[in-house]
């Protein structure tokens, strides 16, 4: 039994696809989650229609500007690429001392389908950790497809990769709240760059088949 209250959350780009996913997974899993965006009216009413369709209590999920879903204990950023340095760069004080979950991936688009771009700092992840340099950053849920999220609430039976130092507080008991979701370290943080560019092959595996698959490893032990 837990004795210590959850952390609470912060997503940033809550309004996407993937952030609102994690949002309402989290905040069914018990966590306090604040839906970020750049347009505060924005965050109210995705969190309105989350809470309206999910039965999720309004005192752990809402919709607020960004600035303010970034004064959390533990932050994550779903923001597109292009979007991460005029993000951060306004309220990057506000995330020292706070754990900093990066799901952002930099891919292009094609008529072959989606590729990695290259990212001068190796990795969005990367990026962000040196835009805020006083934060604690991980890599986690570039491979969770987000319609799986939202479109019901059932066990998602696949594996998080997580990139970062393996004494990140928090990261690993986050991501395994999300029902079938089993949290797995995959080394450290200069490791997020082919964490990111997978993104591209599991998006190809998607279309290609048709389906909302995610990753899933084998042989691993119990506690991965």
């Amino acid at each position: 039994m837990r004795d210590a209250p959850l952390p609470t959350v912060g997503i940033l780009g809550g309004t996407g696809p993937l952030g609102r996913g994690l949002a309402l997974r989290l905040a069914l899993a018990g966590y306090e989650v604040v839906l970020g965006s750049r347009k505060t009216e924005r965050a109210v009413g995705v969190a309105d229609g989350l809470r309206d369709d999910h039965g999720v209590g309004v005192d752990v999920l809402w919709g607020a500007a960004n600035h303010e879903a970034a004064a959390r204990d533990v932050v994550i950023v779903a923001v597109p690429f292009d979007g991460v340095r005029p993000l951060l760069e306004p309220i990057g004080d506000l995330l020292a001392d706070t754990v900093v979950i990066s799901c952002v991936n930099r891919l292009g688009f094609d008529g072959d389908g989606p590729h990695p771009l290259p990212v001068e700092e190796g990795s969005a992840a990367e990026l962000i950790a040196r835009l805020v340099p006083r934060a604690q950053v991980a890599a986690a849920f570039h491979h969770v497809p987000a319609g799986r999220l939202t479109r019901d609430t059932g066990p998602l039976d696949m594996d998080v990769l997580i990139a970062g130092d393996d004494g990140l507080p928090h990261v690993r008991e986050l991501v395994e709240a999300i029902d079938g979701v089993r949290a797995v370290s995959a080394g450290p943080l200069r490791l997020s760059r082919p964490l990111e560019e997978l993104t591209a092959v599991v998006i190809a595996v998607n279309k290609h088949y048709k389906v909302t698959a995610g990753v899933r490893l084998t042989g691993l032990p119990d506690t991965a």
